[in-house]
């Protein structure tokens, strides 16, 4: 990873990235400007796709999203945080993280960039990936159509690969696990971290996701999920 200085912060970007990246790149006008905006993902806020018009980048789109504060936190700042070191960013710990795993084969998407700006004694920051090509999250595919056993199984075993690696994931939830023709990727790492393997925070990482999966069977009773799925994949987490 290397760190290129900003009149406003910091940016660290992956040995892959055009090094001419700038500021800029972490913006919505930019990418509007160039016309190179090509949808958008929206949950609490948007998360947008661009395709880059670089050489160095191929025909990869890439995937930008802005750190937003939840909790009660979001009602005293919406995306501002206390600054105590480049590494300790949100935006720079992620990127850190997704380096690691990609570079020992995770099923995670490509780290791109992070930009920390800050001011006073917070910051604000943004992160680029890219995107899964041919990929969708599990609640739209399970909202249109069922996967089989084996998928279930394989899902499960994904999940085992990280957590034996000691991968915590601090939001593991249906929205947060991809499935393209023939594999699944976890997304969105931010304050996960490298711990020591233990049953309880991964025990705490599947109810987790088993509540999602419930969550979104009642919002959508037809969505193909039931607990006979749940069974499967944590038979393929026993034995992955």
């Amino acid at each position: 990873m290397q760190i290129k200085q900003t009149s406003s912060g910091a940016i660290a970007f992956c040995d892959t990235t055009p090094s001419s990246i700038s500021t800029q790149w972490f913006t919505y006008d930019y990418w509007q400007k160039l016309s190179a905006i090509t949808g958008s993902s929206k949950g609490r806020y948007t998360t947008w796709f661009v395709k880059p018009d670089t050489a160095e980048t191929g025909e990869s789109e890439w995937v930008l999203r802005h750190y937003y504060r939840g909790g009660l936190m979001e009602k005293l700042s919406k995306d501002a945080y206390l600054y105590t070191g480049l590494k300790h960013t949100r935006a720079v710990a992620e990127l850190s993280l997704l380096e690691l795993l990609y570079g020992e084969g995770f099923e995670v998407p490509k780290p791109i960039a992070a930009n920390v700006e800050r001011s006073g004694l917070s910051y604000r920051a943004d992160i680029i990936i890219e995107r899964v090509e041919g990929a969708q999250d599990l609640v739209a595919k399970l909202s249109k159509s069922p996967m089989s056993e084996t998928q279930w199984q394989r899902l499960g075993a994904c999940i085992a690969k990280f957590h034996q690696r000691g991968v915590y994931h601090a939001d593991l939830n249906a929205k947060n696990i991809l499935i393209t023709d023939d594999k699944f990727y976890l997304i969105d790492f931010d304050r996960g971290e490298i711990r020591k393997p233990n049953p309880k925070w991964q025990g705490a990482n599947l109810e987790r996701l088993l509540r999602s999966f419930r969550k979104e069977l009642a919002k959508l009773p037809t969505l193909a999920f039931s607990e006979s799925n749940w069974q499967s994949l944590m038979q393929g987490y026993a034995n992955p």
